[in-house]
């Protein structure tokens, strides 16, 4: 694997660790978003990763002596945001004003200690790309001083 391959590799795993963070900040922003209606409720979203293999992008290099669809992970993908099927929060509150005609009210389905938790998961794998990402320019850096010695 080259360190270009690396700066790819970290790179993704940047952009899909800052998807994560904004749609879990998102989902907490939205916390306590009150509706009158289920179809109008905000709902928690989760985005979707796919690991991409080697294979996919380089075809002539085959993993090392591996199959090419077993080859070594070459990074992380964003397939999509999905919405979350949990159940919604209906409390009993009729003096709020967007009450519905029996007094209820409905609010997300996140959970804020979960979302906190995803958040620091998120933060500390996006740091921990980063620091691959300095490591390895770190590297080139020092193989382009060899040849000046």
């Amino acid at each position: 694997m080259s360190l270009g391959n690396i700066f790819d590799i970290a790179g993704s795993g940047m952009t899909a660790q800052s998807l994560r963070l904004n749609t879990t900040a998102s989902n907490i922003a939205n916390a306590e978003t009150a509706s009158s209606s289920t179809e109008t409720t905000y709902r928690a979203r989760k985005p979707v990763f796919a690991a991409i293999q080697q294979s996919m992008l380089n075809p002539d290099q085959q993993g090392f002596g591996m199959n090419a669809d077993e080859g070594p992970g070459a990074g992380v993908r964003v397939e999509g945001v999905v919405e979350s099927d949990a159940e919604l929060q209906m409390r009993y509150e009729p003096n709020h004003p967007a009450a519905d005609e029996e007094g209820y009210v409905y609010y997300p389905n996140v959970n804020v200690v979960e979302e906190m938790a995803d958040m620091m998961s998120s933060s500390r794998s996006f740091q921990m790309n980063v620091d691959v990402m300095n490591t390895a320019k770190s590297m080139m850096q020092r193989i382009l001083t060899l040849g000046q010695q």
